[in-house]
């Protein structure tokens, strides 16, 4: 049995229909199980990482497991919610452990760094079977400018100049799903990027095409992205580190991980765009 936490969406959902597709036994672990599609071969159970019992009986019966975390960096003195998963595998008797970690793992020597790392060292110090997916910028962040492209041609972006090679969730929980499925991928770490590198203003074109519409970014000053954040709650020391991250280098290389594991080129942000135009 497979368990998939953070099934909602993301990831762990892409995920969850992956194994589906392939006829195995799934448990999809939530918050929310009535936000999960109903799909033959996977139970939905109610899991939460502030709840032990949860726990007890997501994990249940699990040999493997995909865990994810959405815990925001600093909202705690530790990952709190890694830790609690991790802990309730252990329990379960779980053999093999896939986490879903950041692009740097616990390097930057920041706050968003520490915090990961800690959640690593907390799956790699567990005594059982682990591996570490470290993907860059997901090619679905472009999901948060859909009100704007509902509402009108003008989307706001921060960062919009900044480079990256994205990557395709569906491509990380295809590599997730190797891991998982066999032994030879056991005590790796892997950075995972999408095939080209592009900035957000070159991916909104992009969507303009396949949407046909002229759409047009604007990239709003640094200083007002920041005090945006810490309007929303954001602590400043995580406000610096996204800042000066985003600034940054990581995640502007394209690597060849996603294909040496899968074995086909991970996909462009074209096909993406294609496949998920009907959800702007």
């Amino acid at each position: 049995m497979i368990l998939v936490t953070g099934a909602t969406g993301g990831v762990g959902a892409e995920l969850v229909a992956q194994l589906a597709a392939q006829g195995g036994r799934v448990r999809a672990m939530t918050r929310r199980p009535h936000a999960i599609e109903a799909r033959p071969g996977v139970e939905v159970v109610h899991g939460d990482a502030e709840d032990p019992a949860s726990l007890e009986a997501a994990f249940d019966g699990a040999d493997r497991a995909f865990l994810m975390s959405a815990q925001p960096t600093g909202s705690a003195e530790y990952p709190t919610h890694t830790v609690a998963l991790v802990r309730a595998a252990q329990r379960a008797g779980v053999r093999h452990i896939v986490a879903l970690s950041v692009y740097s793992g616990g390097g930057g020597g920041d706050v968003i760094g520490t915090w990961a790392g800690q959640a690593e060292e907390a799956v790699t110090g567990s005594g059982l079977d682990w591996t570490l997916l470290r993907p860059g910028r997901f090619m679905s962040n472009a999901l948060h400018w859909t009100p704007m492209i509902q509402r009108g041609d003008t989307i706001t972006i921060p960062f919009a100049g900044r480079p990256a090679a994205s990557i395709d969730p569906a491509d990380v929980a295809a590599v997730a799903l190797v891991a998982l499925t066999t032994d030879i991928h056991c005590g790796a770490a892997y950075q995972l990027t999408g095939p080209q590198v592009l900035s957000p203003i070159d991916e909104l074109g992009i969507l303009a095409g396949v949407l046909g519409r002229p759409l047009r970014a604007i990239e709003p000053p640094i200083d007002t992205v920041r005090a945006g954040m810490l309007a929303a709650g954001t602590p400043a020391p995580v406000v610096d580190a996204i800042v000066a991250r985003t600034l940054g280098d990581d995640g502007k290389v394209v690597l060849p991980t996603v294909g040496q594991i899968l074995g086909r080129s991970p996909t462009t942000f074209a096909d993406w765009a294609d496949a998920h135009a009907g959800l702007f």
